[in-house]
């Protein structure tokens, strides 16, 4: 997806200046550590659908800045040459881990850590952001109308009302890993094999003379794939009774059986019952009824729980913008150097929005896992080099509210965030689209249904190894006033 002119310069202008300043300043050779992460989630939700990896890493593979950068950074008349010598010689460098795309997140745990000089580190802020804020909201919303749906197929309708082309071509991406079925974005049936779907629109019904001459001329196109779209003038009194006849004149003599009828429009509830019946009653049971129309979870599952009679959704709009909330926040933030030894020296940033400040240090997560039931029981977030010792019992606690304490037992711990890049080589294997939608069912399975209620769901634990939680409380208290 990266455009031809590559999207080095996709940055807030800001990390271009920090850039010439670290090279002319004693931090030009300085080691950081950035983590990326985010603090709330969307929609009130238990959890995120990680995603966006693979832009990420299609990015940082092709970074490099053209003579058109530079001389774009010239023209800016507040860089010196040495600087624009660098860049114009630039290598990428650094060390980056995350989080396989897929993984159930929660708040302040890292998804992407990158370990690097500061100079180079910094300037991958906006694009790192971008990538994984955007796909993840969009990956977390299919989660949330997936799920909805209880095991019906889930159909992402929302091109055309997406935020441009990349949005609409790598939301529908985010919601396939999510759980959707198919999409009808046809780019990204040829790019990633996403399965594309779609049939008519009531344009199709309106050119012809009348409505059953319009479904006449689509089933003899395509009799063994025959989905009716039977609400552009009325469903229950012409589409309807038109389609029927079309089933039985154009599709059944071609030895085919007709896949489905869709609506727009209408009563839903009402309108899918009496289209049950009636189908029923004409011999066609296996004729799936197909519902769209600014769908979202909470719609969804208000159909279901009326009793209407939807055998697959699709969702648009309110999906690809995740229009209930469209913003996830993901931040990018300094957690350590490195001195001229090589030691890690951990950064804290302080607010008076506790929200906002941060933890520090190299860090690794950890999910713990029960043995009996492989379900999630909590998350611990340690220094890069600590290991779990899931041979014996842990104790695990709040990091605000310390008194609270669980012990867990017979659990065994795994490791989240992998490495991606070393020393700007990359040497992850990205896996298909397809095994990560696996891999995203399967960790979607580990979570407590609890944790994934749309309504005040269980908050999951997510804490700090003892070690990590003493060194930023340390830093707080030398760095209060």
């Amino acid at each position: 997806m990266i455009d031809s002119k590559g999207l080095t310069m996709l940055t807030d202008f800001y990390e271009f200046t920090m850039a010439g300043g670290f090279f002319n300043s004693a931090a030009r050779n300085t080691v950081g550590y950035y983590d990326m992460y985010f603090r709330t989630i969307p929609d009130g939700g238990g959890y995120v659908i990680a995603c966006g990896l693979e832009s990420m890493v299609e990015y940082l593979s092709n970074l490099h800045f053209s003579d058109e950068d530079i001389e774009y950074l010239r023209s800016k008349k507040i860089f010196n040459e040495d600087f624009l010598s660098y860049l114009k010689n630039f290598e990428f460098s650094c060390d980056v881990w995350a989080v396989p795309e897929g993984t159930p997140m929660f708040p302040n745990e890292p998804f992407v850590t990158v370990r690097g000089p500061v100079i180079q580190a910094q300037l991958l802020e906006t694009m790192i952001l971008i990538c994984m804020n955007h796909q993840t909201l969009i990956a977390t919303k299919a989660s949330r109308v997936v799920r909805a749906a209880k095991g019906r197929p889930v159909m992402e309708f929302g091109a055309r009302r997406a935020q441009g082309y990349a949005a609409a071509i790598l939301g529908s991406r985010a919601a396939y890993i999510a759980g959707c079925d198919s999409t009808s974005c046809t780019i990204s049936d040829r790019d990633f094999g996403i399965p594309a779907s779609g049939t008519m629109a009531h344009s199709w019904v309106q050119l012809f003379p009348s409505e059953y001459e319009a479904f006449d001329a689509y089933a003899k196109n395509y009799p063994d794939k025959c989905v009716l779209l039977i609400d552009t003038y009325n469903v229950l009194k012409s589409g309807l009774p038109n389609a029927i006849k079309c089933f039985k004149e154009v599709v059944l003599p071609t030895g085919n059986r007709p896949l489905g009828v869709r609506i727009d429009s209408g009563d839903v509830t009402y309108l899918t019952k009496k289209m049950r019946k009636t189908l029923d009653d004409e011999g066609f049971s296996d004729c799936k009824i197909v519902v769209s129309n600014s769908l979202d979870e909470y719609i969804i599952a208000d159909l279901i729980a009326q009793g209407a009679q939807i055998d697959s959704f699709g969702v648009g709009e309110r999906l690809i913008t995740s229009r209930s909330e469209p913003v996830l926040g993901g931040v990018y933030k300094l957690t350590a150097i490195e001195d001229e030894n090589g030691n890690i020296i951990p950064k804290i940033k302080l607010s008076e929005n506790v929200a906002k400040i941060t933890t520090p240090c190299f860090k690794q997560i950890y999910r713990l896992y029960s043995k009996e039931t492989k379900k999630a029981l909590a998350d611990i977030v340690t220094l890069h080099d600590e290991a779990i010792d899931d041979t014996k019992d842990l104790t695990i606690f709040d990091p605000e509210f310390t008194w609270k304490k669980k012990t867990v037992t017979d659990f065994y711990a795994e490791p989240l965030m992998k490495k991606i890049f070393s020393d700007g080589k990359l040497v992850y294997n990205l896996p298909d689209v397809k095994e990560i939608k696996k891999y995203c069912e399967n960790q979607m399975d580990t979570i407590w249904d609890e944790v994934k209620r749309f309504e005040n769901p269980h908050k999951y634990y997510v804490d700090l190894s003892e070690k990590l939680w003493t060194i930023k409380h340390r830093m707080l208290d030398e760095y209060s006033i």
